[in-house]
């Protein structure tokens, strides 16, 4: 029989930790959490072919899938010199599991990996699929392949981004778009045979500072903001009238946005302004190119979706009501402030989606990354009853 003890969990947390794990290089933290996996009993273990990982446990097939999900990718860690501990020597003491990864996101995929391994050995009414995802810091990319391909179809999603605690129901989303003013490039000496693009700005700007304004709020999620956050010449030598100048363009999306509408909206809105002479604007998606630690490439238009699950919805009842009566708090029912991959699971797919996890945002990408051991040992204690609420619920 397996070890399945809150120490046994935070080991393995450990062993990840010490693997880094940046975007598209997850090959090293996918084949450990594998040989985790198949160890503690996980039946059809395998990593499908953007390489996120995906084990199960069976059920009696009454109820439809829970399914629980963590991300295998962290962020760079910058200067190691600044950070109290070495960020991948996964230093414990009596309070704090500290390193990369430690809450985002490492340390709750092994104590969701553990706690769905209860199952085995107590099957519930439907099966327990565990499915921790690659690129999530790419814009949730590895969600979005996994349920494009239908290999999994849960009935509902626990995402363990952190909490602290509370039970999250939705965040904004978000869209990276280029506003592109197009001229004509001439030499920097005989501006007269050029068509300046910069010349457009003092009208730009303002159109988006107005189209900002006019945005939408959730009262839940709160505002949708558009901000511009970079702007580019191009070609850029300094004795060359541009031919095209770039925006880019932050916009934090409520979850009624879709990738095409998002898009269409910003051109409709640029459409109506005067432009100089020979000058025009167009708007389209920043593009990433990616690749997968399995080899996958791939363009993306760098949209990430939001999503809002209803406060009433029965997933949400039965999970405040079992940590309500097993950890003696009600907790919060809340947004994230960041995106998470419960936006293609429920912005686009519509599956109830929710998260519960130890830690605290505040720590998330800071070289002050740690996860309260207090907090893991309670949210172990009650992750099983917690999988097996919402499954009923369903």
């Amino acid at each position: 029989m397996a070890d399945l003890s809150f120490e046994a969990a935070i080991e393995f947390a450990r062993a990840l930790i010490r693997i880094p794990g940046a975007p598209g290089n997850e090959g090293d933290v996918a084949r450990r959490v594998m040989a985790e996996m198949k160890a503690l009993g996980f039946h059809d273990v395998r990593s499908d072919d953007a390489g996120n990982v995906i084990g199960r446990a069976p059920g009696r097939g009454e109820k439809p899938a829970v399914m629980l999900n963590s991300h295998m990718d962290v962020v760079d860690v910058g200067d190691e010199d600044t950070w109290e501990h070495p960020p991948y020597a996964a230093h414990l003491d009596d309070a704090f599991l500290h390193g990369r990864g430690a809450m985002d996101i490492k340390g709750p995929l092994a104590l969701q990996t553990y706690a769905a391994a209860h199952f085995l050995e107590r099957p519930g009414p439907g099966d327990v699929i565990v499915a921790h995802t690659v690129l999530e810091e790419r814009g949730g990319w590895g969600m979005e392949q996994l349920l494009e391909a239908g290999s999994v179809t849960p009935g509902a999603v626990i995402i363990g981004e952190a909490t602290h605690g509370d039970v999250c129901i939705g965040h904004r989303g978000r869209a990276e778009l280029v506003v592109e003013i197009q001229g004509l490039a001439g030499h920097a000496s005989a501006p007269e045979r050029a068509r300046n693009p910069i010349d457009a700005l003092p009208v730009v700007i303002p159109a988006l500072r107005a189209f900002a304004a006019s945005l939408g709020s959730d009262p839940v999620l709160g505002p949708s903001t558009f901000a511009p956050t970079a702007l580019e010449t191009l070609p850029r030598s300094r004795n060359v009238i541009p031919d095209r100048v770039r925006i880019v363009c932050d916009w934090r999306v409520l979850p009624d946005m879709t990738r095409e509408t998002a898009v269409e909206m910003l051109r409709s809105h640029l459409a109506s302004i005067e432009l100089p002479e020979d000058l025009s604007v167009e708007v389209h998606y920043a593009v990433e190119h990616q690749r997968t630690w399995t080899g996958r490439e791939d363009h993306r238009r760098l949209f990430t979706p939001g999503f809002l699950l209803n406060p009433d919805h029965p997933i949400v009842r039965a999970a405040t009501a079992t940590i309500e009566a097993s950890l003696g708090y009600a907790p919060r029912v809340r947004p994230w402030t960041f995106a998470t991959d419960g936006g293609h699971a429920c912005g686009v797919h519509g599956i109830p989606t929710i998260g519960f996890a130890p830690g605290e945002e505040r720590y998330a990408h800071t070289n002050r990354e740690r996860l309260s051991l207090e907090q893991a040992r309670s949210a172990y204690a009650v992750y099983p009853e917690l999988i097996a609420a919402v499954q009923n619920a369903l």
